[in-house]
């Protein structure tokens, strides 16, 4: 079991780490595909008639347990300050690609297609005796017992897919100051891989006789379902890899609105003449309107309303009843070495504690839906401020569901159309307060959501990286 829950860890092995993807630079005033994968309504803001993505990458890591100073000071040491203290543990590592895109404007009309690779893995509401005993064959005494009650969910889970998406979005609305614009993006789901081992309403004692650790007087709904490569091995990085394996099998919506009170520049001509006492009427002014000057831009947004089914040749989805009696004992120790979710089914089944309740060959997996808002502001000059808000509309702990963070973050900034630095500040569900820093030079971009809280304060418990390359034409 051990190498199971490492398998967090070595997803990070294809990513590096963070919380909002892209954060501060989805919001940038450049504007185009990146704008518009928080608010398919941000396409009828492109600064240019043609937007192309060429790659973009971002890798997040957050926890509530984990500094990054424990990574630095003790390695070997992660399980144990994992599963230490007495409240849930709960993680998340999280991987989105966006591949080749193109966007494009045809009037009041702005049209999309784009492309992504995603991959996820998470704890959920573990509980940490539980988690100890089950990971590393101990808890924290060497003679003791554990009473252990845990009404909610408690899950690991891992995921990966691909998504084809179809965008189009319209200006509703367009004077000298103000424009709203609507949008939708259809994206196409290909489920690649799946693992979910959950257990909901727990109720046992765990009892650690010098190192035997065992079992008793146990009850939970067990729910264990897997598809593709993730079921033989949830400890390689590889078996996240198989973005589009599953073929076409599930659709998503993303809407949104958008309002922008427009700032307009004055351009002056003057009349060259060499007429002294013609000193009238030698200049003339004009106001222009620039599409990435803005005094407010402002947006709301409903991501990620839909779900994908696999249908793997070795799926299963099986919810079953733990019960081990008073006086009989679950050897808890023989999970240590545990490879992978059927390696932990095989052992419960052999146990004679786990009763099938209803199973199914292929099952669906909801999507993280989310409602956004945000608004970026004109300060001065080219001085910026960005307020976003993601919360999300489902529970983490429900087994078909692919888990997300409530968000809440400030993003001053100094932006020109070439050059852009910013610096995210966020408060985030799990991990907590985070400070970061990006620079954009032209289409080309990389930045952190973390970067200088994880350099500055070692009991940081979020880091991230994030780098792209598109351009306009």
């Amino acid at each position: 079991m051990k190498k199971t829950l490492l398998c967090l860890f070595s997803v990070i092995g294809i990513s590096s780490f963070a919380q909002e993807h892209f954060s501060g630079i989805n919001t940038s005033r450049r504007g185009g595909l990146l704008n518009a994968d928080i608010n398919p309504a941000e396409l009828a803001n492109m600064s240019s008639k043609y937007d192309v993505n060429v790659f973009n990458f971002s890798g997040n890591f957050a926890n509530n347990k984990v500094a990054f100073g424990d990574f630095i000071d003790g390695g070997d040491d992660f399980e144990n300050i994992l599963f230490s203290g007495n409240e849930n543990v709960n993680m998340r590592v999280d991987v989105e690609i966006l591949g080749p895109a193109l966007a494009f404007q045809v009037n009041k009309w702005a049209f999309a297609i784009s492309s992504s690779a995603k991959v996820q893995a998470s704890l959920v509401d573990i509980n940490t005796t539980l988690g100890n005993a089950v990971t590393n064959g101990g808890v924290d005494n060497i003679t003791e017992v554990y009473n252990i009650l845990a009404s909610e969910n408690q899950r690991a889970a891992g995921i990966s897919w691909g998504e084809i998406g179809l965008s189009i979005a319209r200006e509703l609305y367009d004077s000298e100051e103000h424009k709203i614009s609507a949008g939708i993006t259809f994206n196409l789901l290909f489920p690649g891989t799946y693992a979910n081992m959950g257990a909901s309403r727990f109720e046992g004692t765990i009892t650690n006789n010098f190192g035997d650790v065992s079992l008793t007087d146990a009850s939970a709904e067990v729910n264990i379902a897997y598809s593709g490569s993730l079921a033989g091995d949830f400890s390689e990085s590889d078996n996240f890899t198989e973005f589009f394996a599953g073929g076409l099998n599930g659709f998503s919506t993303d809407i949104g609105v958008n309002y922008r009170w427009k700032d307009k520049s004055n351009f002056t001509l003057t009349k060259n003449s060499n007429d002294e006492d013609d000193n009238e009427n030698n200049t003339l002014t004009f106001q222009y309107s620039d599409p990435r000057n803005y005094k407010l831009n402002a947006g709301l947004a409903i991501r990620n309303m839909g779900s994908m089914t696999f249908k793997d040749d070795n799926n299963e989805s099986v919810n079953y009843e733990l019960d081990v009696p008073t006086g009989e004992f679950l050897d808890l120790n023989q999970f240590e070495d545990a490879e992978s979710i059927q390696d932990v089914e095989d052992i419960l089944l052999q146990s004679g504690y786990l009763t099938m309740d209803e199973a199914a060959k292929d099952f669906k997996v909801k999507l993280p839906t989310v409602f956004s808002a945000y608004a970026d502001v004109k300060l001065y000059g080219k001085f910026y401020a960005t307020g976003f808000v993601q919360q999300k509309l489902n529970e983490n702990n429900d087994n078909d569901q692919i888990t997300v963070q409530n968000i809440v973050s400030v993003t001053p900034r100094y932006s020109t159309n070439f050059f852009e630095v910013y610096a995210p500040l966020a408060n985030n569900e799990i991990s907590g307060f985070t400070a970061g820093l990006g620079v954009r030079l032209g289409g080309f971009f990389i930045g952190s959501g973390s970067g200088i809280s994880m350099l500055l304060d070692s009991d940081s418990k979020q880091a991230d990286l994030y780098f792209g390359f598109r351009f306009g034409i």
